[in-house]
């Protein structure tokens, strides 16, 4: 059984989550972070996620998120654009294709179903 927790969200010390060379569209930027807790089959994840400015392509899962820190421009293929900033949540769908520019350093709070 997981216990309870708080974590400081703005001092969390995050794990180095290499990018795919493959989504970085421009800039040198750098993705950590960490897990936080898991569901007992896998299909639950809540952590904390950081990317450096620069652009990146991504393909959504099911996630609500919480930016803590920086901002970025998320623009959806077929879709809207959007800009998140500290205090923001975003709702992404499964299978949602994305190219993120980070404008600076952002770390946000995540749920993701699988």
């Amino acid at each position: 059984m997981t216990h309870s927790f708080v974590v400081h969200v703005p001092d969390a010390e995050l794990e180095a989550e290499p990018l795919d060379p493959e989504q970085i569209v421009s800039g040198t930027p750098e993705v950590t972070g960490k897990v936080l807790w898991e569901s007992a089959d896998g299909k639950q994840v809540r952590g904390i996620w950081q990317i450096t400015p620069g652009v990146v392509t991504d393909t959504e899962a099911d996630e609500l998120f919480v930016v803590v820190s920086g901002s970025a421009t998320i623009e959806f293929e077929g879709g809207p654009t959007l800009t998140v900033n500290p205090g923001d949540m975003a709702v992404l769908r499964e299978g949602d294709r994305t190219t993120w520019t980070v404008h600076e350093t952002l770390r946000k709070v995540y749920s993701i179903n699988l």
